[in-house]
């Protein structure tokens, strides 16, 4: 799907056109310039390697280095790629927040915040068990049984326990766009997105 790379600014609200508070996220999208034109018959598919925010020549290896200067275009510091673009485009083209329009439905891909490791009440929402009496004072949070005994004699895979939680990628479908600002580069959606504020986002149309 045509989209963009972004850059979470934050959240804030707004008043809809009937009086109701709407949660919003802004999202710095763009302008990102095309890095690469993928085709059928020299990569297998069809696809626009864009990129967003430049970087020094100092922090380029040669390798991108080379990338970028066959594509006429300053070095960039994070690269996606898009398909199914409706119009053709060049490398060194620019793309613009105005790909998007109000009322548009987008995908925002992004990584959620990492928690680290967390127990089972925190990580997937457990009650605990137990009650503190009778000298038991120190299972509350615990997860309870895992599993039987001497059948299946083991534990299945996908038990909810304690572990990792967030820094993965995860994607929030049909958010509505509510405003677009092109002089700004911003994009306003309904609802949250994944990642803390400055995180990386792809902007699906």
């Amino acid at each position: 799907m045509p989209g963009l790379i972004g850059k979470k600014i934050g959240m804030t609200s707004v008043f809809s056109a009937d009086g109701k508070n709407v949660p919003c996220t802004v999202i710095e999208a763009g302008p990102c310039v095309v890095t690469q034109v993928k085709t059928v018959d020299r990569d297998g598919y069809e696809a626009l390697q864009l990129g967003f925010q430049e970087k020094k020549d100092k922090h380029t290896t040669k390798p991108e280095a080379g990338h970028f200067k066959k594509a006429g275009v300053n070095p960039q510091r994070y690269l996606a790629e898009f398909k199914s673009f409706e119009e053709d485009h060049q490398a060194g083209e620019t793309l613009t927040v105005e790909l998007f329009a109000e009322n548009d439905f987008v995908d925002v891909v992004g990584r959620s915040k990492g928690k680290g490791f967390q127990g089972v009440v925190k990580r997937h929402g457990f009650g605990g068990v137990g009650q503190r009496t009778h000298g038991q004072d120190d299972r509350m949070r615990a997860p309870g049984s895992i599993g039987a005994c001497s059948y299946p004699a083991k534990v299945f895979k996908g038990m909810r326990m304690a572990g990792q939680m967030g820094n993965k990628r995860c994607t929030i479908q049909n958010l509505q766009v509510i405003k677009v600002l092109p002089e700004n580069n911003l994009l306003v959606v309904k609802g949250s997105v994944p990642g803390s504020k400055g995180s990386i986002v792809l902007i699906e149309k």
